[in-house]
């Protein structure tokens, strides 16, 4: 009896010092960022190593903790960039947690005419965020729905006053667009997800904007993008390769 005993304590104990992707990347990364914080922290496709995103970062940390990596993965083999494969993967799960709620959206008339849909963190003050509102009814035409999440940069003074007040207008929609085209929103205040939305966007090492974003979460071009024939090209391809995937 001595022997099953002996192998039920050891089992035990492992279980009881095994860790979580979460403990390991938060005790290696905080030992050397002390203030760090650990957003998400995953299985990677990298053999003995976790993936984390830390203040925006992507790291990769071994799983006895003993190393900590910054930077792009490649799987030579395939030619795949693991870590942008990874980060568009954190991404959508975020943001499926965000509901129609928090977003102003932009979508064809007609609901079976939309074919494709893009989430796009937007600052009122980007010029590049303006010039591709201007297009919004191209895509819709093409159909693409375009939904908006607000993220005022800290370069834009009082952006994040005027995201508030087209938040708080009646018509959000058409304020969003009339603010886009430069007129004043006024000073509108109610709850609102600004705040919220710009530190998801933070959390996910969004930087700039407009971050173009495809059902899969990856990142589109801006020069893609601020083309409506081009744009939907890319959103073709996109859909084709995760059918292939399927």
């Amino acid at each position: 009896m001595r022997l099953p005993l002996l192998i039920l304590g050891l089992f035990a104990a492992a279980m009881a010092v095994a860790a979580t992707p979460e403990e390991v990347a938060t005790k290696a990364i905080t030992a050397l960022a002390p203030k760090a914080k650990v957003d998400v922290a995953q299985e990677s496709a990298i053999p003995g190593f976790y993936e984390a995103i830390a203040g925006g970062r992507f790291l990769y940390v071994s799983k006895d903790g003993r190393y900590v990596v910054d930077g792009n993965a490649f799987d030579v083999a395939n030619k795949r960039d693991l870590t942008a494969s990874s980060r568009s993967k954190a991404r959508k799960i975020a943001l499926d947690k965000i509901g129609p709620d928090k977003r102003i959206v932009f979508a064809p008339k007609a609901p079976t005419k939309t074919k494709h849909t893009l989430t796009v963190f937007t600052d009122i003050d980007c010029p590049f965020c303006r010039h591709f509102h201007q297009q919004v009814g191209e895509y819709n035409a093409r159909g693409i729905a375009v939904e908006y999440l607000f993220f005022p940069l800290t370069i834009h003074p009082g952006a994040d006053k005027k995201a508030e007040a087209v938040w708080c207008s009646k018509d959000r929609p058409s304020a969003f667009t009339a603010a886009m085209s430069g007129q004043d929103p006024g000073k509108a205040t109610c709850p609102n997800p600004v705040a919220e939305l710009t530190k998801l966007a933070n959390t996910l090492g969004i930087s700039g904007t407009p971050t173009i974003l495809a059902p899969d979460g990856s990142q589109i071009p801006g020069q893609i993008a601020q083309s409506p024939d081009q744009l939907v090209a890319e959103l073709d391809r996109l859909a084709q390769v995760a059918v292939a995937k399927n």
